[in-house]
Protein backbone atom coordinates (compact mmCIF):
# COMPACT_ATOMS: atom_id res chain seq x y z
CA UNK A 1 0.00 0.00 0.00
CA UNK A 2 2.67 2.36 0.58
CA UNK A 3 4.78 1.45 -2.38
CA UNK A 4 1.38 1.90 -4.14
CA UNK A 5 0.79 6.15 -2.76
CA UNK A 6 4.84 6.62 -3.47
CA UNK A 7 3.86 5.24 -7.28
CA UNK A 8 0.88 7.50 -7.27
CA UNK A 9 2.82 10.96 -5.83
CA UNK A 10 5.33 9.94 -8.85
CA UNK A 11 2.17 10.19 -11.16
CA UNK A 12 1.00 13.47 -9.85
CA UNK A 13 4.55 14.54 -10.08
CA UNK A 14 4.44 14.06 -13.95
CA UNK A 15 1.04 15.70 -13.96
CA UNK A 16 2.16 19.03 -11.91
CA UNK A 17 5.15 19.51 -14.18
CA UNK A 18 3.05 19.03 -17.23
CA UNK A 19 0.63 21.40 -15.99
CA UNK A 20 3.03 23.88 -14.93
CA UNK A 21 4.80 23.92 -18.51
CA UNK A 22 1.46 24.53 -19.82
CA UNK A 23 1.13 27.59 -17.70
CA UNK A 24 4.32 29.17 -18.71
CA UNK A 25 3.45 28.42 -21.87
CA UNK A 26 0.02 29.90 -22.26
CA UNK A 27 0.63 32.97 -20.00
CA UNK A 28 3.91 34.28 -21.40
CA UNK A 29 1.79 34.37 -24.45
CA UNK A 30 1.06 36.83 -26.66
CA UNK A 31 -3.16 37.60 -26.30
CA UNK A 32 -5.13 36.39 -29.46
CA UNK A 33 -8.41 37.82 -30.52
CA UNK A 34 -10.99 36.56 -28.82
CA UNK A 35 -13.20 34.82 -31.62
CA UNK A 36 -15.94 32.79 -32.41
CA UNK A 37 -13.73 29.32 -32.08
CA UNK A 38 -12.69 30.31 -28.53
CA UNK A 39 -16.66 31.20 -27.73
CA UNK A 40 -17.54 27.37 -29.01
CA UNK A 41 -14.63 25.47 -27.77
CA UNK A 42 -15.50 21.65 -27.32
CA UNK A 43 -12.83 20.89 -25.09
CA UNK A 44 -12.29 23.96 -22.67
CA UNK A 45 -9.33 22.77 -21.26
CA UNK A 46 -7.37 23.04 -24.57
CA UNK A 47 -7.98 26.88 -24.32
CA UNK A 48 -8.39 27.76 -20.81
CA UNK A 49 -5.47 30.13 -19.63
CA UNK A 50 -5.26 31.31 -23.09
CA UNK A 51 -4.79 35.36 -23.54
CA UNK A 52 -7.22 37.17 -24.98
CA UNK A 53 -7.61 40.44 -26.05
CA UNK A 54 -11.65 42.32 -27.29
CA UNK A 55 -13.21 45.44 -26.74
CA UNK A 56 -15.83 45.65 -24.49
CA UNK A 57 -17.85 47.91 -21.94
CA UNK A 58 -19.09 47.18 -18.44
CA UNK A 59 -21.64 47.27 -16.67
CA UNK A 60 -20.69 48.46 -12.91
CA UNK A 61 -24.26 48.42 -11.86
CA UNK A 62 -23.74 44.59 -12.11
CA UNK A 63 -20.80 43.68 -9.64
CA UNK A 64 -20.31 40.53 -8.18
CA UNK A 65 -17.97 39.51 -5.36
CA UNK A 66 -15.96 36.81 -5.04
CA UNK A 67 -14.88 36.20 -1.42
CA UNK A 68 -10.96 35.58 -1.35
CA UNK A 69 -8.18 35.03 0.63
CA UNK A 70 -5.38 34.43 -1.62
CA UNK A 71 -4.53 32.70 -4.93
CA UNK A 72 -1.62 30.35 -6.38
CA UNK A 73 -1.90 32.09 -9.38
CA UNK A 74 -1.69 35.59 -8.06
CA UNK A 75 1.22 36.02 -5.59
CA UNK A 76 0.50 40.22 -5.08
CA UNK A 77 -2.91 38.89 -3.36
CA UNK A 78 -2.46 38.04 0.41
CA UNK A 79 -5.03 39.49 2.40
CA UNK A 80 -8.52 38.78 2.91
CA UNK A 81 -10.90 40.54 -0.22
CA UNK A 82 -13.31 39.98 -3.35
CA UNK A 83 -12.82 39.57 -6.96
CA UNK A 84 -14.96 41.34 -8.90
CA UNK A 85 -16.59 39.66 -11.31
CA UNK A 86 -18.57 42.20 -13.67
CA UNK A 87 -19.96 41.51 -16.87
CA UNK A 88 -18.75 43.14 -19.96
CA UNK A 89 -20.76 44.04 -23.19
CA UNK A 90 -19.05 43.54 -26.91
CA UNK A 91 -19.89 44.77 -29.61
CA UNK A 92 -21.97 42.00 -31.08
CA UNK A 93 -24.06 42.62 -28.02
CA UNK A 94 -22.60 39.07 -26.13
CA UNK A 95 -21.60 39.27 -22.60
CA UNK A 96 -18.28 38.44 -20.95
CA UNK A 97 -17.84 37.73 -17.33
CA UNK A 98 -14.28 39.37 -16.21
CA UNK A 99 -12.90 39.29 -12.92
CA UNK A 100 -11.40 42.96 -12.81
CA UNK A 101 -9.34 42.22 -9.78
CA UNK A 102 -9.08 41.86 -6.41
CA UNK A 103 -10.05 44.55 -4.12
CA UNK A 104 -9.30 44.53 -0.27
CA UNK A 105 -12.83 44.30 2.44
CA UNK A 106 -12.73 47.39 3.15
CA UNK A 107 -13.15 48.74 -0.37
CA UNK A 108 -15.70 46.03 -1.41
CA UNK A 109 -17.94 49.31 -2.05
CA UNK A 110 -18.03 50.33 -5.34
CA UNK A 111 -18.47 54.52 -3.88
CA UNK A 112 -15.05 53.70 -2.37
CA UNK A 113 -13.33 53.14 -5.38
CA UNK A 114 -15.21 55.65 -8.16
CA UNK A 115 -12.48 56.40 -10.39
CA UNK A 116 -12.20 52.47 -11.13
CA UNK A 117 -15.69 52.84 -12.40
CA UNK A 118 -14.64 53.31 -16.20
CA UNK A 119 -17.64 54.02 -18.46
CA UNK A 120 -15.95 53.88 -21.74
CA UNK A 121 -15.54 50.58 -24.21
CA UNK A 122 -11.92 49.51 -22.72
CA UNK A 123 -9.37 47.03 -24.60
CA UNK A 124 -9.26 44.45 -22.25
CA UNK A 125 -6.45 41.61 -22.06
CA UNK A 126 -6.99 38.57 -19.86
CA UNK A 127 -6.76 35.16 -19.45
CA UNK A 128 -9.52 32.65 -19.76
CA UNK A 129 -10.70 30.47 -17.17
CA UNK A 130 -12.88 27.82 -15.98
CA UNK A 131 -15.61 27.89 -13.30
CA UNK A 132 -14.82 26.59 -10.33
CA UNK A 133 -17.11 23.48 -8.73
CA UNK A 134 -18.50 23.69 -5.36
CA UNK A 135 -15.92 21.12 -2.63
CA UNK A 136 -17.58 19.27 0.52
CA UNK A 137 -16.14 22.33 2.17
CA UNK A 138 -16.94 25.37 0.43
CA UNK A 139 -19.35 28.00 2.10
CA UNK A 140 -23.09 28.45 0.86
CA UNK A 141 -23.24 31.52 -1.25
CA UNK A 142 -25.06 34.54 0.65
CA UNK A 143 -26.29 36.79 -2.72
CA UNK A 144 -28.76 38.74 -1.14
CA UNK A 145 -25.53 40.77 0.29
CA UNK A 146 -23.64 39.57 -3.37
CA UNK A 147 -21.01 37.71 -1.63
CA UNK A 148 -20.12 34.73 -3.31
CA UNK A 149 -17.20 31.74 -2.36
CA UNK A 150 -16.80 29.76 -5.78
CA UNK A 151 -15.41 31.71 -9.01
CA UNK A 152 -18.45 29.79 -10.72
CA UNK A 153 -19.84 33.15 -13.44
CA UNK A 154 -22.60 31.19 -14.48
CA UNK A 155 -24.08 30.64 -11.52
CA UNK A 156 -23.67 33.63 -10.65
CA UNK A 157 -24.87 35.44 -13.97
CA UNK A 158 -27.81 32.98 -13.60
CA UNK A 159 -28.84 34.64 -10.46
CA UNK A 160 -28.17 38.29 -11.24
CA UNK A 161 -30.20 37.64 -14.48
CA UNK A 162 -27.13 38.38 -16.59
CA UNK A 163 -28.07 36.06 -19.74
CA UNK A 164 -26.13 33.46 -21.44
CA UNK A 165 -22.61 33.68 -21.08
CA UNK A 166 -19.86 31.52 -22.25
CA UNK A 167 -18.03 28.85 -20.67
CA UNK A 168 -14.94 31.17 -19.94
CA UNK A 169 -14.35 33.87 -17.83
CA UNK A 170 -11.76 36.21 -18.22
CA UNK A 171 -9.32 37.05 -15.36
CA UNK A 172 -8.47 40.93 -16.62
CA UNK A 173 -4.30 41.76 -15.98
CA UNK A 174 -4.55 44.87 -18.16
CA UNK A 175 -5.48 47.99 -18.59
CA UNK A 176 -4.99 48.77 -15.08
CA UNK A 177 -7.82 50.43 -13.07
CA UNK A 178 -8.12 53.98 -12.39
CA UNK A 179 -7.50 54.32 -8.85
CA UNK A 180 -6.09 51.28 -8.91
CA UNK A 181 -8.78 49.05 -7.73
CA UNK A 182 -9.87 46.76 -8.70
CA UNK A 183 -6.29 45.46 -8.36
CA UNK A 184 -5.57 43.71 -11.66
CA UNK A 185 -2.32 41.62 -12.34
CA UNK A 186 -0.71 39.20 -14.72
CA UNK A 187 -0.97 35.20 -13.54
CA UNK A 188 1.96 32.95 -12.89
CA UNK A 189 2.49 29.53 -12.74
CA UNK A 190 3.97 29.54 -9.43
CA UNK A 191 2.55 26.44 -8.31
CA UNK A 192 3.84 24.04 -5.75
CA UNK A 193 4.90 20.92 -6.58
CA UNK A 194 6.21 18.65 -4.03
CA UNK A 195 5.24 15.81 -5.00
CA UNK A 196 8.43 13.92 -5.31
CA UNK A 197 9.64 14.35 -1.73
CA UNK A 198 5.66 13.00 -0.72
CA UNK A 199 6.79 9.81 -2.79
CA UNK A 200 9.97 9.87 -0.75
CA UNK A 201 8.41 9.73 1.93
CA UNK A 202 5.68 7.15 0.98
CA UNK A 203 8.83 4.70 -0.05
CA UNK A 204 10.74 5.28 2.75
CA UNK A 205 7.65 4.38 5.25
CA UNK A 206 7.49 1.03 3.42
CA UNK A 207 11.27 0.92 3.40
CA UNK A 208 11.04 1.21 7.36
CA UNK A 209 7.98 -1.33 7.42
CA UNK A 210 10.14 -3.83 5.50
CA UNK A 211 12.95 -4.19 8.06
CA UNK A 212 10.98 -3.76 10.88
CA UNK A 213 9.11 -6.85 9.78
CA UNK A 214 12.23 -8.85 8.55
CA UNK A 215 13.46 -7.81 11.92
CA UNK A 216 10.29 -9.33 13.90
CA UNK A 217 10.37 -12.51 11.73
CA UNK A 218 13.99 -13.03 12.24
CA UNK A 219 13.13 -13.11 16.07
CA UNK A 220 10.52 -15.29 15.59
CA UNK A 221 12.42 -17.68 13.52
CA UNK A 222 15.34 -17.38 16.22
CA UNK A 223 12.88 -17.95 19.29
CA UNK A 224 12.06 -21.43 17.22
CA UNK A 225 15.21 -23.00 17.28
Amino acid sequence: MLISLGLWQLERKVWKEHLIETLQERLSAAPVPLTSEIWTAPDSADVEFTRVVFRATFDHSQEAFVYTVGSSLRPDVTERGYWVFTPAKLADGRTVVVNRGFVPEDRKDPRTRAAGQVEDTVEIVGVLRRSETRGMFAPNDDSAHDVWYLRDHRLIAAAKGWGEVGWFFVDQDSPPAPGGLPRASPLTAQLRNEHLQYALTWFGLAGVFAVGFAFWVRSRLAGQS
